[in-house]
């Protein structure tokens, strides 16, 4: 459905805009990332984690573009400092690499050319696929959570199966883009990415029985499946573990991921020489 969306979109732009120059653009990409999820489920910006990448754009039009990008980030989410009071004490953090196609639509055209307009704010919407890795930090020790099976995962009365730590994702978002010269480009930009997994950070449905997790896998993925006792009560007690069925995500809902940053970008390659993308030649 997104891929026709996107497709559609093209057209639309392409039939009402005569192509005007073929031009490519290869960059780079610095920023940050950062998610929403269970451990982070409103606070925007929180836990930012550097990003960065490669990123290739081919002009459509002075309207249209297509872009890809290759970036790696990271992103971490804790109960502890966005979920202040809640009892599941659950932290994680994960790397992200992904691979993007968008489509850009600038508000206004954009060209090369002395006395023609260089600065556009834009839109852009397309599809990634990504890979992640939640893991999380228990005695000083880094542990990944996937195998673990916290919720249960392949045990009687869990989920059947484990999750993959590959999925898709819709990218979009807004940016404002420049030209400097004939073939200097940068910008800024901010892209969400409303993913197809909600186990960005391990977390997804409910507590399974731990004594029956502990029997089963051990006391170190029965400790992390269930944080709790690592909190006391007004009286300096730990925290019991939840009982068996108690909610412990939210299956409603997605993980999501964004990045913002700038990107700088060369331009290089075809050209038409009709079109309004290159200065004019001086007379002599």
């Amino acid at each position: 459905m997104n891929a026709i969306l996107v497709g559609t979109l093209l057209l639309i732009g392409l039939f009402a805009n005569p192509l005007h120059a073929q031009r490519s653009e290869i960059g780079l990409f610095g920023g940050a990332g950062f998610y929403l999820g269970e451990l982070n489920p409103t606070h925007l910006f929180a836990g930012t984690r550097p990003a960065g990448g490669l990123v290739y754009r081919y002009n459509l039009t002075p309207r249209w573009a297509l872009k890809a990008d290759f970036i790696f980030g990271k992103v971490t989410g804790s109960d502890a400092v966005t979920n202040k009071g809640y009892e599941r004490n659950l932290s994680f953090f994960s790397p992200i690499t992904e691979f993007s196609v968008v489509a850009e639509l600038n508000f206004f055209q954009l060209y090369n050319s002395t006395g023609k307009n260089r600065f556009t704010p834009y839109i852009f919407a397309g599809a990634t696929l990504f890979s992640f890795n939640p893991k999380t930090e228990y005695n000083g020790t880094v542990y990944e959570l996937q195998s673990f099976g916290t919720e249960g995962q392949g045990l009687e009365g869990g989920p059947e199966k484990t999750y993959s730590l590959t999925s898709f994702a819709i990218p979009f978002g807004i940016g404002v883009r420049a030209t400097i010269g004939r073939y200097i480009s940068i910008g800024a930009e901010w892209g969400i990415r409303y993913t197809f997994t909600d186990y960005l950070d391990d977390v997804r449905g409910l507590y399974y029985d731990n004594d029956l997790l502990r029997e089963n896998r051990g006391d170190l993925i029965a400790n992390l499946a269930d944080r709790s006792p690592e909190l006391t009560d007004e009286n300096g007690n730990a925290l019991p573990y939840h009982q068996a069925g108690e909610q412990r995500g939210n299956t409603t809902t997605h993980d999501i991921y964004s990045f913002v940053g700038l990107i700088f970008t060369v331009k290089f390659g075809n050209e038409d020489t009709t079109c309004d993308l290159k200065l004019p030649r001086k007379r002599r």
